[in-house]
């Protein structure tokens, strides 16, 4: 079976890795530790250390990426880009079993994509074991990193040890983005997950994958999905739901003395607290 098989993670970026890491670790998040990046600027080109260091917070379904540009110096992949734009949640991430059979369906589909990309990241110490991926980003993407990912070291990301966080957190379930055009941004996603879109209730779509979703909204929709939350730039990857195991109780222990607001989904941490986009915890 081709087309992606989950929403496989969400990715925040910033120039402040500290800040950014200090933040989801407050709100209950146990994270890996800093790992710096390795690729290639072309497919065929050789490997190289990218600017970009990051931490996850491992989810027993997918998870977040909290990237962070370390070396300003060094080759940072698009995220510098990304960040003149707006500070916050800048990669949307499809899990896939096989790279190189999605990119002959993407190509067969008339997108221009020159090749798989390959990325690898040591998991803890910096001459321990590496994780590899290989990944298919949707090119010149106006909605930020919109890509496909293959794992091929799972095993080294879903260890147990990160996977049991203070806040239950158990699973990334939806993302929400914010278009000047949703007709547009929904076809261009499902165009690279190869499934079909749907509508959403809210105006716009929803593009269901067997395992999470997202959904494409139009700006005036916005206040209703995610209280008091303004896009700073369209297209705007404006916030993400994370399902919990315990109806949220450790959520409201925890962060008890946060201003969360309620959204439609579940209990909301404002960006401002979140690292740019809005993070709601589903029951």
């Amino acid at each position: 079976m081709s087309g992606a098989a989950s929403l496989d993670h969400v990715g925040l970026g910033t120039r402040d890795g500290p800040a950014l890491w200090a933040a989801y670790e407050r709100l209950g998040f146990r994270l890996t530790p800093v790992a710096r990046q390795s690729g290639r600027r072309a497919p065929g080109a050789p490997l190289e250390p990218l600017a970009t260091g990051n931490r996850c917070a491992m989810l027993r379904e997918g998870y977040l990426e909290l990237l962070a540009i370390l070396e300003p110096a060094r080759f940072d992949n698009g995220l510098g880009g990304f960040l003149d734009r707006y500070a916050g949640m800048h990669i949307l991430a499809f899990g896939i079993a096989d790279a190189e059979a999605e990119l002959a369906r993407l190509r067969r589909a008339g997108l221009e994509i020159p090749g798989v990309a390959h990325l690898e990241r040591p998991v803890d110490a910096p001459d321990g074991p590496r994780a590899r991926f290989s990944r298919l980003p949707l090119p010149d993407a106006p909605e930020g990193r919109l890509q496909l990912i293959q794992h091929h070291t799972p095993e080294l990301l879903w260890q147990a040890r990160w996977m049991e966080h203070p806040n239950r957190a158990v699973a990334l379930e939806s993302v929400v983005l914010v278009a000047p055009e949703p007709a547009a941004s929904a076809a261009a996603l499902s165009r690279l997950t190869g499934h079909p879109l749907e509508p959403d209730p809210a105006g716009g779509y929803v593009l269901p994958l067997p395992r999470g979703r997202v959904r494409i909204l139009p700006a005036e929709a916005l206040e209703a999905v995610l209280p008091g939350v303004t896009a700073p730039a369209l297209p705007f990857l404006a916030g993400f739901t994370v399902r919990t195991e315990d109806g949220n109780a450790a959520v409201r222990r925890l962060l008890g003395g946060l201003p969360l607001r309620t959204a439609p989904e579940g209990l909301m941490v404002p960006p401002e607290l979140a690292g740019g986009a809005a993070l709601v915890f589903r029951p």
